[in-house]
């Protein structure tokens, strides 16, 4: 059965704790016990302890799957990317340098990829995957998009994502804070808001700045945009 249409997965990096719960709950999953699929990443150990569980986006065009001259990895009609066949892998690391997310991830001991395949045994029938259900601040939620926009009016769910002059498009949406987005048609692709990872990652060799004088500019230059919003 495909993952109902309804329900997405999103991922949001300012609710995560590092407790590593759901690393935890991935390798006790009954398809691969004992060998974890996600893993927690540091967003700048350089300034912050701040961390990110790394799970696929599972993207609209993967470049894993391009990438891969075996065809060991297939997208199914419900967009969700499987983790690379066993029979077919041949253990090239292509996948693994293509990935613009750094998900996937080489299993030295099997001579396999191995990555997030978003539960697919428990998605696929309405069940939250198994890191979800665990996260205990809400960083990792599986559920109908209306329920996490009634629950979290400041963020917004954003599928796009810019690296450099590449546009990617994913099924498992970040959660951005509403006022730092584009607004819909100036920046974004489609008419949608986007997220320039490169202009992100450039901000962050700027040590001198000081995160609440970077956030007293963003509210300067998009005061007013969302008039009637709750900010």
């Amino acid at each position: 059965m495909p993952v109902p249409d309804s329900y997405g997965f999103f991922l949001d990096p300012t609710r995560c704790i590092g407790c590593r719960a759901c690393v935890q709950a991935c390798a006790e999953c009954e398809t691969h016990k004992g060998t974890p699929m996600i893993h927690l990443e540091y967003l700048d150990r350089a300034y912050s302890t701040q961390t990110m569980p790394m799970v696929c986006m599972h993207c609209e065009s993967p470049t894993c799957a391009e990438v891969c001259p075996a065809d060991a990895i297939k997208r199914g009609e419900d967009g969700v990317v499987r983790s690379a066949l066993k029979a077919r892998c041949l253990g090239c690391n292509n996948c693994v340098l293509a990935c613009p997310f750094g998900v996937p991830k080489m299993n030295s001991d099997f001579d396999l990829m191995m990555k997030c395949d978003m539960c697919y045994d428990r998605t696929s029938l309405g069940k939250k995957p198994l890191c979800a259900s665990v996260c205990p601040s809400g960083a990792l939620f599986f559920g109908p998009r209306e329920e996490i926009e009634r629950q979290r009016p400041r963020s917004a769910p954003v599928h796009r994502f810019q690296f450099g002059a590449q546009t990617i498009t994913t099924k498992v949406s970040m959660m951005a804070p509403r006022f730092s987005l584009p607004l819909p048609g100036i920046g974004g692709v489609r008419g949608g808001p986007r997220i320039e990872v490169t202009e992100w990652l450039q901000d962050s060799d700027e040590p001198s700045r000081s995160h609440a004088a970077q956030e007293n500019e963003m509210d300067r230059m998009t005061s007013g945009l969302f008039e009637g919003e709750e900010r």
